[in-house]
């Protein structure tokens, strides 16, 4: 008899060693809820899993279990959550030419941040704190930021996800 998907997520779990303590397709379906809740009421799903900070094991139970249990995110978790495309929240980011996976930093590049956006505050800061550009938007629907080598920090606050353009 062929496992279920709920079945193939939890064994590929056990195999791996991901989420002892939980069930990988319950933490899976209540991840799938909630991105169809927060797509619904408009805060939408990047912003929200961007924002969730999910940690490398939770990442990688959704990253085998949204294929099989809500297809239809598939992609936006492969967007956050997959190799090499980093997304950012509110915070404050140090430059650096190889982040990696440090939560604290950010590489120089083109960001956008795109959406009902009131009262968005950002700023490019010099390594010793000097201000080199920011802005502050009470409403807008579409920023553009140049992050640039010779800057130290990144800030944003209340923005949204800052994705990288391409």
């Amino acid at each position: 008899m062929a496992l279920t998907a709920e079945e193939k997520v939890d064994a590929l779990a056990e195999a791996e060693g991901w989420l002892p303590d939980e069930v990988a397709s319950a933490y899976v379906a209540d991840i799938c809820a909630t991105l169809t809740d927060q797509e619904e009421s408009g805060a939408g799903a990047v912003q929200w899993l961007t924002l969730d900070k999910t940690d490398a094991e939770h990442a990688a139970v959704l990253k085998a279990g949204v294929p099989l249990l809500c297809p239809e995110w598939s992609k936006t978790v492969t967007e956050v959550l997959g190799a090499g495309v980093r997304f950012y929240s509110d915070g404050t980011y140090r430059v650096t030419a190889s982040p990696g996976s440090a939560a604290d930093a950010i590489a120089p590049g083109r960001y956008r941040v795109v959406g009902a956006l009131e009262d968005c505050y950002w700023e490019r800061t010099s390594r010793g704190g000097e201000v080199l550009d920011n802005g502050f938007a009470t409403s807008a629907q579409d920023i553009t930021v140049t992050v640039k080598a010779s800057d130290g920090q990144f800030t944003a606050r209340g923005c949204g996800v800052w994705k990288p353009v391409e």
